[in-house]
């Protein structure tokens, strides 16, 4: 039985608004090229994508089902229902700014010095794979956990008002709905490695992004002001 007013469809359309963000896009396109490097082939560089996308999976539902149970245990589900809504509307705004001025005043992006840690520990690994090529995979995981931590602030919105969503229900019926979101979240991912291994350099990649991150990011508001606003009105609050 799914919480009332969350529907599959939701949690689809949610998860693909989540895995359309320039964030998640810059950082996959950068980390492809670093891969691409590492790996020395377009089948390892595949293998590697595919268990940065595992990890990126495991990683999140972990976030999403820590947050639940939190929100279960303390018995603040209410109140974390209207902050995820209020944080909706509030990045769906920002976001839509961005269309018009991008970049320009408060926007939603990673942690302070997360782009810089994450090309950081990259050179690092990139030195030490020469040495040690046998803890690339090792380092490659560890490399997934560490940018879905500094991506949160700037895609962790969509998310978090699904999980606001199924904070009104059992904790047993978000489990389906949490694997199907990720599942979804991650799709894109896939997509990219598959035109990257034939043939699409990352750089063509790169540029395209930067050609469409503002209609993304348009896309992105306009969905978070419309589901924090739904998720209100589900409520039918008296004011």
């Amino acid at each position: 039985m799914f919480p009332e007013g969350l529907t599959i469809g939701l949690v689809i359309t949610a998860a693909l608004i989540d895995s359309i963000n320039p964030c998640v896009f810059g950082v996959l396109i950068f980390l492809i090229a670093f891969m691409t490097r590492v790996f020395k082939s377009g089948k390892r560089m595949v293998l590697g994508g595919l268990l940065y996308s595992l990890v990126v999976y495991i990683t999140y539902l972990l976030i999403g089902f820590g947050i639940l149970k939190i929100t279960v245990d303390v018995g603040i589900a209410s109140t974390f229902y209207w902050i995820a809504a209020l944080i909706a509307i509030a990045a769906g705004f920002f976001e839509i700014k961005d269309y018009f001025w991008y970049g320009k005043g408060f926007s939603l992006q990673m942690i302070p010095g997360g782009a810089e840690r994450i090309k950081y520990y990259t050179s690092k690994i990139e030195a030490m794979e020469k040495r040690h090529p046998a803890l690339l995979i090792l380092t490659t995981a560890l490399l997934g956990i560490l940018v879905v931590l500094v991506e949160l602030p700037c895609t962790g919105a969509p998310y978090l008002a699904i999980l606001g969503l199924l904070s009104k229900g059992a904790y047993t019926s978000a489990v389906p709905l949490l694997l199907l979101y990720n599942f979804v979240f991650v799709l894109p991912l896939f997509i990219i490695i598959g035109i990257a291994y034939f043939g699409t350099s990352s750089d063509r990649l790169e540029t395209w992004r930067k050609e469409h991150r503002g209609i993304m990011r348009l896309g992105v508001g306009i969905f978070l002001i419309a589901l924090g606003l739904y998720m209100i009105y589900s409520l039918n609050p008296i004011f």
